[in-house]
């Protein structure tokens, strides 16, 4: 079997639309030709479309410049009509052989039937504005200016469109309009002030005469409170008395506290690094306090009773040097000191205290006060009441009253009493 030649389309030419007529000639022939054959233009338009619904109208385009007008194509030469024979056997598919030449032009088919509605276009480009129309005459006005309706008249073709007029005066104020709805009652206002109380006016001239009693008049509304006066003067001081007799000698009263029943302890640790100098040292974290003979705010520990009592104090050191001291009503009792940068400083003392002693520890300065605590070393301050004195040995001794506060500049370092000891000097 000879392959099957298409004859060349002659609508096509360089440069120009095809024509799809071309391709519906294709598809109305018994056999379709193999896919090589078919012009590309035709590949697309003979998929089947899906119709879909048919969208709203849009807005009327703006008129395009008008196009140039193609050029006209050279009409082919009309060939003889071919022979178009019955469909036979599908024969078996041979081997694919070399492209013929082109064979002459078919005559004209049939008019097929109306294709499928295309794709709608792109709008045109905007055409160019039109020139103003020339101005119209001025109107005239009759007589008396009174304006007198004529015969309406045959809608006349519509005009271009002119160019925007130039904006025009300001007409007349409009006629007053009608009076407006009441408006919404206000938010009542604050109360005014109390005025000022008035002038007492004069005394009338009463020239009447004893006369009968009359009936009992119904009670008054109360009146307003009254205003409050002004404080006097301060009056004379009133002359100095006379100095009263020396009265008799009481009776000497209880002793102190000195019951064996009275209990004092303590226990506390440090929470922040380095404290500051000339002030107590604060341990405030509570280990024991049951007595509340302790202050964990100031770091001092104040002596409820006389007795004998025990100090101690575990200290560790990091990053500098340590000097310490125990402290009793601003006088040092013992210190420490410790150089190493990584050791520890200890002491325990008794001793013998009055109602209201006060003991702390306290460190030298800035430089010095290397007292540290952390997740793995403490430093902790304890005391407690060793024994009171006995009360049989307090019948005939003064009360003392605890020493008078001081500035924070009593906090000072002090001496110890006794010589002041170098130490050795270590040999290497």
């Amino acid at each position: 079997m000879m392959p099957f030649a298409l004859p060349p389309d002659p609508s096509v030419t360089e440069g120009m639309t095809p024509d799809l007529s071309y391709c519906q000639m294709l598809l109305e022939l018994p056999v379709l030709p193999p896919a090589d054959q078919v012009p590309w233009y035709c590949m697309c338009s003979t998929c089947p479309k899906n119709k879909g619904q048919k969208g709203e109208r849009g807005d009327r385009g703006l008129i395009g410049n008008p196009g140039y007008p193609g050029l006209r194509g050279l009409t082919g030469p009309s060939g003889p009509p071919g022979f178009i024979g019955h469909q036979g056997l599908k024969g078996e598919k041979g081997d694919q052989g070399l492209k013929g030449d082109g064979g002459p032009m078919g005559p004209r088919g049939s008019k097929g039937e109306p294709g499928l509605k295309g794709d709608k276009g792109e709008p045109g480009f905007d055409g160019p504005a039109g020139s103003p129309g020339p101005k119209g005459d001025d109107g005239q006005c009759p007589k008396f200016c009174e304006d007198v309706p004529g015969p309406a008249g045959e809608p006349g073709l519509p005009g271009p469109v002119g160019s925007p007029g130039i904006p025009g005066l300001n007409g007349d104020p409009g006629a007053r309009g009608l009076k407006g709805d009441p408006g919404i009652a206000g938010i009542p206002g604050n109360p005014g002030t109390p005025g000022q109380k008035g002038e007492q006016g004069l005394k009338g001239n009463c020239t009447c005469q004893n006369g009968t009693k009359g009936d009992l008049g119904l009670p008054g509304a109360k009146g307003q409170k009254g205003e409050v006066g002004e404080t006097g003067q301060q009056g004379v001081q009133g002359k100095t008395g006379l100095k009263g007799d020396q009265g008799d000698m009481g009776m000497m009263g209880m002793p102190g506290p000195c019951s064996p029943l009275v209990q004092s302890a303590f226990s506390a640790a440090l929470n922040s690094i380095f404290p500051p100098p000339n002030l107590p040292v604060v341990f405030e974290r509570i280990i024991y306090n049951l007595q509340q003979h302790y202050n964990p705010s100031t770091g001092i520990y104040m002596a409820p009773v006389n007795g004998t009592y025990t100090f101690s104090y575990h200290l560790a050191v990091s990053n500098r040097a340590l000097k310490v001291g125990l402290f009793c009503n601003y006088q040092p009792i013992v210190k420490s000191t410790e150089q190493n940068l990584q050791g520890s400083s200890s002491q325990q003392v008794m001793l013998h205290l009055s109602e209201g002693d006060r003991v702390w520890l306290q460190v030298r300065d800035s430089s010095t006060n290397g007292m540290f605590t952390g997740p793995e070393s403490s430093s902790t301050f304890s005391g407690y009441l060793l024994y009171p004195d006995n009360c049989d040995m307090m019948m005939g001794r003064e009360a003392q009253l605890p020493p008078p506060p001081l500035p924070e500049e009593a906090y000072s370092w002090g001496t110890l009493p006794g010589p002041n000891s170098t130490p050795p000097t270590p040999t290497p």
